[in-house]
Formats: structure tokens, sequence, C-alpha cells
């Protein structure tokens, strides 16, 4: 399925969404987030789709930014309007039950940068660079970059790459954790060769578990350590539930639907 500036599609139990303006080095204005977010409910409710990954075309960027023109003139007003609707729109992504995966070819800047947060999983080519540099422009992340950024490679680090505006090579995001592999080329293969794995597993409670941990991380420890316990719960309400633990009993694979 095609919009002007997004392409979505479901094959192999894999939901494809592709940001598709390579020759702006698919910049986010607000007629790709509108289309990105049209795309990431489309995905949430495929069937055809257990696991979803996010790419962009061109092979030059994933996301080089956010549409700098578009912004220019905004108002208070208008700018505030604009980090909502992006904010809200990785919100969707981040609390998807599905496990996300960002493909990362290239520029992941600013609300790239931002958006590659959002999802579970982050794949990179080597010669990726991954970096929030909005202070060169008189502004700072505004699309949940200083809240999520923080919380995976801690505030110092994060606090650094927003007040030096660095790009920083694949290598040393893996090593500071910011992506989880790095690949000479071609990261969409690795992204599928993980998506395959993943698609051998419940569902169900890979959607739990995901819950678990993005809820927790927002409670003190005993309350989410509560949480876990209540969401481990309901995953004995499940089908997957009785499925895999029969199939470990008689020693044969889960046959997860």
């Amino acid at each position: 399925m095609s919009f002007e500036t997004i392409i979505y599609e479901a094959k192999n139990n894999i939901g494809y969404i592709t940001i598709n303006r390579p020759k702006a080095l698919n910049a986010l204005n607000a007629e790709v987030l509108n289309e990105l977010s049209q795309a990431v409910d489309i995905a949430e409710k495929d069937e055809a789709a257990r696991v979803v990954i996010i790419t962009g075309a061109g092979g030059r960027a994933f996301v080089a930014g956010a549409d700098i023109a578009a912004m220019q003139n905004m108002t208070a007003e208008e700018a505030y309007s604009f980090a909502r609707l992006a904010q809200i729109i990785y919100n969707k992504i981040q609390d998807m039950p599905k496990i996300v995966i960002a493909a990362i070819d290239g520029f992941a800047l600013g609300g790239g940068c931002e958006l590659a947060l959002a999802c579970d999983i982050r794949i990179a080519s080597a010669k990726s660079k991954i970096g929030i540099p909005e202070v060169t422009l008189g502004v700072f992340p505004g699309f949940a970059g200083t809240q999520r950024l923080p919380r995976l490679v801690g505030t110092g680090i994060a606090k650094e790459m927003l007040a030096t505006a660095r790009k920083v090579p694949a290598d040393e995001a893996k090593a500071i954790g910011l992506v989880n592999h790095v690949v000479e080329e071609n990261p969409m293969a690795k992204a599928e060769e993980l998506a395959v794995e993943i698609c051998k597993n419940s569902m169900s409670a890979i959607a739990l578990g995901k819950r678990a941990m993005n809820e927790g991380m927002e409670m003190e420890l005993k309350k989410g350590i509560e949480h876990e316990a209540a969401l481990f719960a309901v995953a004995f309400t499940t089908e997957d539930q009785r499925e895999g633990m029969t199939a470990f009993l008689e020693k044969r694979p889960a046959n997860f639907q």
C-alpha cells in the first residue's frame, strides 16, 4: 500500500514501513508524519505482519531529520502542535504490541534519530551516523529525544550528544547502546533475520513482555516488579501458554498461532 510519502507492505510475516522521500533524505514534515501514523495503524492491525520493520528509501538516510523548510517560519503554537504530532505517532510505535525494528542505512538525525529511538531494536549499516544536531539550528530535539535518548544511553552521553550536535558513527553508537547491531551493509537483511527469529515465538507473550518493560520503566522498581507479576498472570490465560508448555513437555516445537 502506497501513500504519497510512505510505502507499506507485508510479506513473510513482516510488515515493512518505508519512508519514501529519498530526494529530501526522507525528511519529516506534517504530511510524512500523518501518513506514517496511518501506516503504523495498518501495521498494528495487519495479521500478516507479526514483526514490523521501519526503514528509509534511497540508501543515503533512514531519516535525515525534520523538514527545516517547513519549520523555519513556525510560530511557537505551530511548533508545539508539530512536536506533539510527532510525539503521539512515536508513542504509537513504542506502544505497538508487535516488535518494531529500525533498519538504518545512512543518516538518522534529529527526528530520524528520535524515530529510531521509538523502535524496539535498531540495526545500522557501518556507514550510518546517528545524532541530535538540533542545537545548530537554535532549537533542541522535540520529538521525545530528550526523554528517550537518556533512558537508553544515560544522561551523560545524551547531554554530550545534545550539546555537541555530533553525528555518532555506527560503531560508537553500538558501543554506547544506541543501536543493537552494526552490519557492513544492508541492515535490512539483519533486520529480517531477527524478525524471522522473533516470529518463531509467542506473539502474545512478546506483547505482554514488551508492555511490562515499557510500563515498568516508568515505575518505581518494586511497583514495576508487581506490574510484571500481573502481566505474567495474564499470559496464563492465553492459548500460546497452553501450546508452548504442552509442546515443551511433549518434546516438540510449539505451533503458535
